[in-house]
């Protein structure tokens, strides 16, 4: 088993690893797991915004090389670090609960009590990435936003004595992973031939999560949103509706274009039952899951694109990607 992560960001990469493995351990007592820590391409790059590399598995590729190679059986990811089109032979065979979805200001000790409003004219705000900077330029026109790279530590770090922050953005998850709480979406990526592997992480499908995942990555896909793009979708689940929340923006957030869809749907009890022979949705096997919920999910974000891609979000997106590139 391999979890992403260099000698600096190995911390969270094994807390997330970690975790995983516990959940298996306690349900075969019987099998043992070896722990392989592997650096990836997006770990070593951190002088480089994530959208000016070009790279679309930055987090992926160097594991999936050691799964090829049968050196590891599953690798844990944050799931946001998935494309929503894997290589050939690749699945991600478990989304496991997602706890938080949401972002974290940490701010320079000297602006503690501050908040994104009330920091003075022109601080710098550090993020990697482009939809929240897109957003929150939006929000804070008196603020500017700056790339930030590296790991968590690296990167307060960088906050704490460069003096060239007044606060940054960071996943909340990470935070959380970091003991700073709990944890969030996570994918376990296997090869999607191994019927045996599948199996066994199959029961760590979180089915709600998995659904609230397939369609957020259907709309991404769907709009061929990535790294280079400010691009952001949210999903939630209630009364049985799956309801779904994506927009795009200018970089510097000028335009914007949002809109929401909802489609009901059946949360499946744990592990019903489903098709053995269900091919990916996403990049996503559950075999374990009935196919109808996951359909639904998936059309719903094919949906939600499509009606924005229809309201002109495709000239926003283009035009966001000329001018990154150009930059």
């Amino acid at each position: 088993m391999s979890g992403n992560g260099n000698a600096a960001a190995i911390a969270l990469a094994r807390i997330q690893t970690d975790s995983v493995v516990a959940t298996l351990k306690a349900l075969y007592p019987g099998l043992q797991f070896e722990i392989i820590a592997m650096s990836t391409t997006g770990d070593k790059i951190l002088d480089t915004a994530l959208s000016k590399i070009g790279e679309k598995s930055l987090f992926t590729k160097e594991l999936e090389h050691a799964l090829e190679r049968n050196e590891v059986d599953l690798v844990v990811h944050s799931l946001k670090d998935l494309p929503t089109v894997l290589p050939p032979g690749f699945t991600i065979g478990a989304v496991c609960k997602r706890e938080s979805p949401y972002d974290a200001v940490v701010f320079h000790p000297k602006f503690v009590g501050k908040t994104l409003e009330t920091l003075p004219e022109k601080s710098v705000v550090g993020t990697s990435s482009l939809r929240r900077a897109a957003q929150l330029q939006r929000k804070f026109p008196h603020l500017e936003f700056k790339s930030i790279r590296g790991n968590l530590n690296t990167r307060l770090r960088k906050l704490d004595e460069l003096q060239e922050f007044s606060a940054i953005i960071l996943a909340t998850a990470g935070l959380q992973r970091m003991g700073w709480q709990n944890r969030g979406a996570l994918g376990v990526e296997v090869r999607a031939k191994d019927q045996d592997i599948l199996d066994l992480v199959g029961v760590l499908h979180d089915p709600e999560t998995l659904l609230r995942c397939i369609a957020e990555r259907s709309f991404l896909r769907h709009l061929e949103g990535g790294c280079s793009v400010p691009v952001a979708v949210h999903t939630a689940i209630k009364d049985g509706q799956l309801y779904l929340t994506g927009g795009v923006w200018s970089l510097n957030g000028a335009e914007t274009m949002q809109d929401t869809m909802q489609t009901t749907i059946h949360v499946p009890v744990q592990h019903e039952d489903g098709p053995e022979d269900d091919p990916q949705l996403v990049g996503i096997t559950a075999r374990n899951i009935p196919r109808q919920p996951q359909l639904a999910a998936e059309n719903l974000g094919i949906s939600l694109a499509t009606l924005l891609l229809n309201k002109g979000a495709k000239n926003i997106l283009d035009v966001a990607r000329q001018l990154n590139e150009a930059h």
